[in-house]
Formats: structure tokens, sequence, C-alpha cells
């Protein structure tokens, strides 16, 4: 039986190429992205067992619809990959950055993730072997931290503070969670100089291809963890 894999903003970038890995290794893949056409281009793009979904991450009604739809047709959800997220800026110091954009970069960074958790996870706990793998950043290693990207950091931060403390509940149901760092990619958020994008996702997907012995609540980037 295939591993059924819902991953969200996965139109393009990292999302996509990380749908077009999983779904040649076999999985059942679950597009998602706000625009219903982008994600059925991008679905049809790749081929295969590869199914798109109308989710929009800031939109609680958007999200209970996709929970909806995908319990109907799939009645579970094995890996959830929370991949929607932006707003990085060199811009970002902590004593200039306005505080309206550390909200924007909360939202996409924390809260979509969060919410789309909450929804899903009734169809996670459906799996023989669910796990929640959010996608972080090497930014958001406090040990590692600069000035100069603070909302972006602080975001992520706190979805790894999230990402350990959901681990901790979800333990003793044998639900793995995980964060994941694609590190710099040359993507639209990433910009030029970055990695190429096949290896931003084999990075995420080495996380979500963890075996359960590595156990939970983990930070990886690649093969190596990143201190919180």
């Amino acid at each position: 039986m295939a591993r059924i894999t819902l991953i969200t903003g996965a139109n393009r970038g990292i999302g996509r190429e990380l749908a077009a890995q999983l779904a040649a290794d076999g999985d059942t893949v679950l597009l998602s992205a706000r625009n219903r056409d982008a994600a059925a281009k991008a679905a049809a793009d790749i081929g295969g067992d590869v199914h798109p979904i109308q989710l929009d991450t800031s939109d609680q009604a958007s999200i209970d619809a996709a929970a909806r739809k995908v319990e109907a047709e799939f009645g579970r959800v094995d890996v959830l990959v929370n991949n929607v997220g932006g707003l990085f800026g060199y811009d970002q110091q902590p004593s200039t950055v306005g505080l309206d954009k550390v909200q924007d970069t909360l939202n996409i960074n924390l809260f979509s993730k969060w919410r789309t958790t909450q929804a899903f996870l009734p169809l996670v706990r459906k799996s023989e072997n669910g796990r929640i793998i959010n996608v972080s950043s090497e930014a958001a290693s406090l040990t590692r931290m600069g000035a100069h990207t603070s909302a972006y950091s602080a975001s992520k931060a706190a979805l790894n503070a999230f990402t350990a403390a959901l681990a901790a509940e979800l333990a003793d149901e044998g639900i793995i969670v995980h964060a994941a760092s694609p590190g710099w990619t040359a993507t639209d958020l990433g910009g030029a100089g970055g990695r190429p994008v096949p290896e931003g996702a084999a990075s995420i997907k080495h996380v979500v291809n963890l075996p359960a012995q590595a156990g939970t609540g983990g930070f990886y980037q690649d093969e190596e963890v990143v201190p919180w």
C-alpha cells in the first residue's frame, strides 16, 4: 500500500520538487496549493500518482474543506509536510523591523503550519506510521542566529518550538514529528546563489524517510542534526 503524503505549498520550488521526488519513489502525493489551477498544473506536469488539492493555509475554511476532501478520497494521511513559508529579508533587524512585518512572517511561517496540523492530525492519527515534517530553516537555530533576518528567524524558531512541543505530545501515539531545513536554496524566496532546488528538496526527503529508530522531535539539515 502506497504511503500517502500531503505537501503544502507544492506548486513550485522545494515543495514541487519534493512532490516529484516522493512520487518517483512510489508515494501517493497530495500536492496542495492556494490556487486550484496551479496545483492541477503542477500535478499534471509531474505525472504519476500525484493529486492536486486546493488548500490555502491562511484560510481555516479552505483547510477544513481540504481535510474533508482528503478524508473522503484517501481516508488517511501518512506524512504531512508543512512546507508553506516565506517573507525572508535581510532588512529585518530587530531594532528597526516593522512589527506588522513580524506579524505577517509569523502568520505564514508559524500559524499556517499550526492550523494545518490541527486540521489534518485526525487523518495522520489514522495512519499506522504517521509523521509530521515542518519545513524550517537553519536561520531558526538560536546558536547560529544573526541580526539581519530577525523576523524570519524568530518565526522559524517559534516553528521549531511548536515542533518540539507537538513531538512530545504525540510521542506516546507513535506519531513522529521533526523539523527539516532545506538549507539555502535557489528558489524565489532564497534567491540566486543557493544550492540547486533538487538538493534542498532531498534534504527534506531525508527527514521524511528517517527510520522510527531515529526518534522524534529532531531538527535536521541533510543528514546532520542542527542545533536548536
